[in-house]
């Protein structure tokens, strides 16, 4: 039986927005909507991106999932906010066409890996750790001491092999030589106009102008109103003034917390 809601959905637009910092909770929520989008069969997406990137794993996740729901059939335009970098571009190169703002900041196609060296602190407070473990490395990045040099390099592999990653979904999300993305993927921000240059980057217009890419490439009304899926729960503290800046505030400080030892795609300016 075919539900009334799929024959309309059938000439509809779903719309996701991705904002923040992507780790699990974005994922889960992400990957639900995208689940409902091939359900619901909608013939197009408008994947709406303000996030600075986020932890590698979950971005590969909903990258690999756009590219199942486009091939299912379902057209997928990306529009680009105030920022949408490192991890940000990884799951925008999952759409097939990417619209940015002239002024939005993207690029930072890098990895990053970070952990803290409290030896000289520790030591001069007089705190000290024993550790007890089965391996060379299980201790590495601990914060009670720096890196060996085999340590160093031991990360530096595991981030080489993670941009090799990133490079290659650009490469072919954008349709460039790996060769070609090596140019500009080394850490920097670009605006969306320059970012257009590099191939980067489809269009420059603003969310609505997305939107029209994606009814046209789906053959449907470009006067739609898309339906937005994945709506994250409101917070009661939302509704306080100057409530969006503390939740910001946190939101950073959780991810540095919660990522120390992590491989990132994060742009951290």
């Amino acid at each position: 039986m075919i539900w009334p809601f799929r024959r309309k959905s059938k000439r509809r637009m779903a719309r996701i927005i991705i904002e923040g910092a992507i780790n699990g909770a974005t994922r889960k929520l992400v990957l639900k909507a995208i689940k409902q989008v091939e359900e619901r069969e909608f013939p197009a997406l408008l994947l709406r991106i303000d996030s600075p990137g986020g932890t590698v794993g979950d971005s590969q996740e909903i990258h690999k999932a756009l590219l199942r729901l486009r091939e299912k059939g379902c057209r997928v335009v990306a529009s680009f906010g105030n920022i949408s970098a490192s991890g940000g571009v990884y799951v925008g190169v999952g759409a097939e066409k990417i619209v940015a703002n002239p002024g939005t900041i993207t690029g930072s196609i890098g990895v990053i890996l970070r952990g803290n060296n409290l030896s000289k602190l520790l030591e001069r407070i007089g705190i000290r750790f024993e550790t007890i473990k089965s391996g060379t490395y299980k201790d590495i990045l601990s914060p009670d001491r720096p890196l060996t040099e085999e340590e160093r390099g031991l990360l530096q592999s595991l981030i080489d092999s993670s941009y090799e990653q990133f490079v290659n979904a650009v490469a072919e999300g954008r349709n460039l030589k790996p060769e070609e993305v090596k140019k500009f993927a080394d850490g920097r921000v670009f605006t969306g106009s320059q970012a257009k240059d590099l191939g980067l980057v489809d269009e420059i217009g603003d969310e609505d102008h997305a939107r029209i890419v994606a009814a046209n490439l789906a053959e449907i009304d470009d006067k739609i109103e898309p339906i937005t899926l994945g709506k994250p729960k409101k917070k009661i503290l939302g509704f306080l003034p100057g409530s969006s800046f503390l939740f910001n505030l946190a939101e950073l400080i959780n991810m540095e917390l919660s990522s120390n030892g992590q491989i990132l795609w994060l742009f951290k300016p």
